[in-house]
């Protein structure tokens, strides 16, 4: 038998994907030991502070072990996974890998998704989570679901079906309400159970736990009661990640940059039609074109008029920072929490140019692929509260930056037009900014000036 050395195992560390970021979370192995990999395969998908990440691998073996379960926070520069380089140890690893319907008793067994790999000879740290042989593991969790202890199923894991995808707080959830995970639909990202589905299955089938619990606990009466389980009152979601990311910069925000807003209310019915008569210009065709475009490039434009509001406040160096260039920040909501990707140099676009890159932003946002550098060196952004049917805010400056802009609802509203009440497109305006970098007066002008360029559009032309 081919014996692999500890040269040819290379050890690949969890990387630093962002700017000076500690750690990170495991979200899903793409891989298994066994498994062959190639230089520039993704292994694994990691959430930083500030976005998910696939993570490639830089070289080609055989995958030897992976050391931490998925939902394992990390930190960076620990090694998460081993891969075997040696050209010659190559098909030891993976004849184990084939007989995944008939597995040897000396091979490597097929494992549960989390779990990793049981060999004699692989040194492993200490981790949370079972450390005991692959089938141990896998008849203990199975028995922990099923609510008793017949390792039958467990067995048949490896070769049968697949682990269900949930994190180990929703496990526990799913075994303190007696709910079998095999039989949950899962409705999170990639297939993952979630603390709602087990809910669900807890709600609408609650007859399964009372059976089972006879026959494990048949010395205690009050586990065969046939009273169903009781939905939680409370839902306790851990804090890290994005949102944690996002608290503590909001925080940070709000307690050292003395915000100031402003609110203008502006008829918009002349920017609509312009979007209904871009929707139909050829040279839009195939581009996202929305009121967030025009907007958009209003601000762009006072800001050109007003280029002193385009700045950042350097505390160490008691300096203000004018900025010759405008990276558009523009507020997404996603399921990971809040981000603000930017448009790099937003202000040397075209409309159409702008188009494109607000669509891929968004897009890019809504899959959960949004990476770090795509939010790091934002200049102004803007949040469109008006999508929830808010009429405005007051939103907190994104950190780093002088003014946020926030976009309400398009409502239809009574409004005098040319000396007479007409039905008309209004909304509403407010615009936050750094009282430190931005007084009253340019704060008002750079508000009237995107007020000005809505209510009549022609002004994107006479003004850019």
């Amino acid at each position: 038998m081919t014996t692999m050395t500890e040269a040819s195992v290379r050890e690949f560390k969890m990387p630093d994907v962002g700017e000076g970021l500690t750690e990170a979370e495991i979200l899903k192995w793409y891989v298994q030991p066994g498994d062959t990999v190639t230089d520039g395969q993704v292994v694994c998908e990691v959430e930083t502070a500030k976005a998910a990440v696939e993570l490639p691998i830089p070289y080609d073996g055989v995958v030897r072990a992976l050391h931490f379960p998925e939902g394992t926070t990390v930190d960076v520069g620990t090694s998460i996974i081993a891969v075997d380089v040696s050209g010659g140890a190559a098909p030891a690893p993976e004849a184990p890998a084939e007989p995944a319907e008939e597995p040897k008793p000396e091979g490597r067994q097929p494992v549960l998704v989390g779990y990793g790999v049981s060999t004699s000879s692989t040194k492993r740290r200490p981790r949370k989570g079972p450390d005991a042989p692959v089938q141990q593991a896998a008849a203990a969790v199975q028995a922990e679901l099923n609510g008793h202890g017949t390792p039958a199923p467990a067995a048949g894991v490896p070769s049968g079906r697949q682990r269900p995808l949930a994190k180990p707080p929703v496990r526990k959830l799913a075994k303190d309400l007696g709910v079998d995970l095999a039989v949950v639909v899962p409705t999170g990202p990639d297939g993952i159970i979630t603390r709602e589905d087990v809910h669900a299955a807890a709600a609408h089938a609650p007859a399964p736990a009372p059976a089972a619990e006879p026959v494990a606990a048949s010395a205690a009466p009050v586990a065969a009661s046939p009273v169903p389980v009781p939905a939680a009152r409370e839902t306790r979601v851990p804090v890290k990640g994005v949102r944690k990311a996002t608290a503590a910069a909001m925080v940070g925000s709000a307690f050292t940059a003395p915000h100031v807003t402003e609110f203008v209310t502006v008829d918009v019915t002349r920017t609509m039609k312009l979007v209904e008569e871009l929707k139909e210009d050829k040279e839009f065709a195939g581009l996202r074109v929305n009121p967030l475009l025009l907007v958009s490039k209003a601000l762009l434009v006072a800001i050109r008029r007003n280029p002193d509001i385009n700045a950042s406040w350097d505390e160490a160096g008691q300096e203000i920072v004018l900025k010759h260039y405008v990276n558009l920040g523009i507020a997404a909501a996603t399921p990971r929490g809040l981000i603000v990707p930017n448009i790099k140099d937003a202000h040397d676009k075209t409309l159409p140019q702008l188009a494109a890159s607000l669509g891929e932003l968004v897009a890019t946002a809504r899959e959960g692929k949004t990476s770090p550098s795509a939010m790091q060196g934002g200049t102004v952004t803007i949040t469109n509260v008006g999508v929830f049917g808010v009429d405005t805010g007051t939103p907190i400056l994104n950190p780093g930056e002088s003014a946020i802009l926030a976009v309400g609802a398009i409502k239809l509203q009574p409004w005098v037009h040319k000396g007479k009440v007409k039905p008309r497109q209004v909304t509403t305006l407010a615009l936050s900014f750094d009282h430190r970098l931005v007084d009253g007066e340019l704060g008002s002008k750079v508000l009237a000036d995107v007020a000005a360029i809505l209510e009549q559009p022609k002004r994107l032309i006479t003004w850019a």
